[in-house]
Formats: C-alpha cells, structure tokens, sequence
C-alpha cells in the first residue's frame, strides 16, 4: 500500500480484465466476465472505486429505484487494503448518494463491519436465482 487511496466513480478508466484478475486473485470473483462486470458497474444507481494509482483496491456500488429502496451489492476491498478504513469510507460514499432510502444488503462474511456502519440484522432473507445463475 503507498499512499491513502482515492475514492471516484469514474467508470470509464476501469481496466475491467485487470479489475477481474485481482477480484480472481482476491478469491472474490463471481464468475461475470470483463463485459458482464461491466454491464453490472453501468446499471448501477451508485458506484465507488477505492483506487491506488492506477490500480483498484476496493469497489462497492448500490442497486436503487431512487425514491425509497436501495441494495448494497459487490463491497469488496483488496486483502492488503483491509482493516485500513477502506471499506467504511466506500459504504458511506454510496450512502451518502441515497438519504431517505432503505438500503439492505446479504452478507455471508463479516456482519460486525456492517454492523459498524449502523446496519442491522432483519429476520428474513430470501432470494431466487431464476433459470441458471449468470446465463451464458
């Protein structure tokens, strides 16, 4: 790690091969390809890059309607990165991009971070993948 990275939104400098052979390297990566991650990052309501130079150490980005509900989907930050603050300041960059909304997430790892940031645990959670997940 050099100096503190810087947070952006710019989705047009993403070397999206590169950014998916860190994601891979990481042992964070989901199986979409360079056009699919692509395609996710543009439909998305909100989007942050944590960046070292050139290079992207963390992402997360938000899922809205834009008036009252939003999802907090693909938080991750590089493992040489963690513990540095990283993470909590892309939440609450997104966060800041939708007052009034209910944001929810689905977290297999690390609730206490979350937790952190003032998110709490709901009962329910369901979800659905309809047909086969990420249809090629």
């Amino acid at each position: 790690m050099t100096d503190a990275p810087r947070y952006d939104d710019d989705l047009t400098t993403v070397d999206w091969e590169a950014f998916i052979a860190d994601l891979t390297a990481d042992r964070f990566h989901n199986g979409r390809t360079a056009d699919e991650m692509r395609r996710s990052y543009e439909a998305s309501h909100s989007v942050v890059f944590a960046r070292d130079a050139d290079r992207i150490v963390g992402t997360a980005r938000l899922l809205s309607d834009g008036v009252c509900n939003a999802y907090l989907v693909d938080v991750w930050t590089m493992t040489a990165y963690r513990r540095a603050g990283v993470g909590s300041a892309m939440v609450r960059w997104l966060l800041d991009r939708v007052p009034g909304q209910h944001v929810a997430l689905f977290t297999e790892h690390h609730p206490s971070f979350y937790r952190s940031l003032g998110f709490e645990e709901e009962q329910v959670g369901m979800s659905i993948v309809v047909g086969t997940w990420l249809r090629r």
